[in-house]
C-alpha cells in the first residue's frame, strides 16, 4: 500500500528511485519518505525499543514520536518518515542510540 497524503508534508511523487535499506535495493518515488517508501515495499520493521529490543514499525508519520529513526547516508537518527527520498540513498537500521559522529 502506498501512502498517497500526509499530514504535514505534501506528496508531489517524482520519478522512481532506487535505495538500498540494510543492503537491499528497492524501489520508491523521489519525494515520498523514506517510511512511506519502505512500508510500500512491505518492510514492517522500522527500528527496536532500546529497552526491551522489541520492533516499532511506521507509527506518526509526522517526526514526532522517533519509531522510525534509522541511519541515512552515514548520519544517525535520521526520522524517515519527514525525510524525502533520494536516488541512491543508502539506509540501515539503527542499532541503539547511534552515533553522534
Amino acid at each position: 500500500m502506498r501512502i498517497d497524503k500526509h499530514p504535514i508534508l505534501e506528496f508531489k511523487k517524482g520519478k522512481k528511485v532506487k535505495f538500498t535499506f540494510d543492503g537491499k535495493v528497492y524501489e520508491g518515488y523521489e519525494g515520498e519518505t523514506i517510511a512511506a517508501a519502505l512500508h510500500a515495499a512491505g518492510v514492517k520493521v522500522l527500528t527496536h525499543s532500546h529497552e526491551k529490543k522489541r520492533p516499532r514499525g511506521f507509527y506518526c508519520a509526522i517526526g514526532n514520536c522517533g519509531q522510525c529513526v534509522m541511519e541515512v547516508n552515514g548520519v544517525s537518527n535520521v526520522r524517515t518518515c519527514i525525510e524525502r527520498l533520494k536516488e541512491g540513498m543508502v539506509i540501515k537500521t539503527q542499532k541503539g542510540k547511534g552515533s553522534i559522529l
